[in-house]
């Protein structure tokens, strides 16, 4: 166990995991620095680690740690600062229409059957991709186990779209002192003329300016990974870079 020495972090450990492979760059190996013990990392601790680069997945909280690469760079774009491009002017009037709720962490059947389809559609082959008890029992561990102020934002067709109600995605969020970091969204990939995911990220951007948040979180960034490099199109937005944040020049 090691203390994360710049952190006012006391109370929490650090250890790193055994390698594992990457899921972003092939033939690559990963680690992990994990953060323990978890029912300490609370919302204002949960912030300060977020602002160091770690990532929650339900209680577990993490940043990559890996021995011969630093290919991932945490993520956060500036709200007030945001300026949308063409392409996603076009995205957020697109899907204008969606009716959105923001509820309470819980489980829908309807959402874990969305979210199975997505997995399977978009990551054929992971450990979600499974449909069985074992995957409902790793998404509700994944997605509804928090000890911050979380929350879960589901979009549906609204009234004046063909199919009314038709739940076409939900993001999980969570809102800390100095911003909203999202943690997972998944969405129905069966229209393949839709941008849901980028309207996700312009509605959480609007959110956070409306609750004057200055930060969104947005994760890892990856520049030669195509499941994680689109982050760049989201203009400013800054990366986690030798302990500092700093911007990342776009595509």
């Amino acid at each position: 166990m090691t203390q994360l020495k710049e952190l006012p972090l006391t109370e929490l450990q650090f250890y790193a995991t055994a390698p594992y492979p990457c899921s972003y760059l092939p033939g690559k190996t990963a680690r992990s620095q994990v953060a323990t013990p978890s029912h300490l990392i609370h919302a204002d601790l949960y912030g300060e680690l977020v602002n160091a680069g770690f990532r929650r997945s339900g209680l577990y909280t993490y940043r990559p740690y890996c021995d011969e690469c630093n290919a991932c760079t945490a993520t956060r774009i500036p709200v007030k600062q945001f300026a949308p491009n063409r392409s996603q002017k076009r995205s957020w009037k697109k899907h204008a229409g969606l009716d959105i709720r923001v509820l309470n962490l819980g489980y829908q059947e309807e959402h874990y059957q969305l979210y199975q389809t997505y997995q399977s559609n978009r990551h054929s082959g992971g450990d979600m991709d499974q449909g069985s008890e074992d995957s409902q029992d790793q998404y509700m561990q994944f997605l509804l186990q928090s000890r911050v102020n979380s929350r879960i934002v589901e979009f549906r067709d609204g009234p004046h779209d063909p199919h009314p109600g038709r739940l076409r995605m939900v993001s999980m969020i969570d809102v800390l002192d100095q911003g909203i970091s999202s943690v997972y969204t998944f969405f129905d990939t069966s229209n393949t003329s839709a941008s849901y995911g980028s309207f996700s990220i312009l509605w959480q951007i609007q959110q956070a300016l409306e609750l004057d948040l200055p930060y969104l979180y947005l994760g890892y960034y990856i520049e030669n990974s195509e499941k994680m490099s689109y982050k760049a199109k989201f203009q400013p937005i800054e990366g986690l870079m030798d302990d500092h944040w700093q911007p990342i020049i776009g595509p």
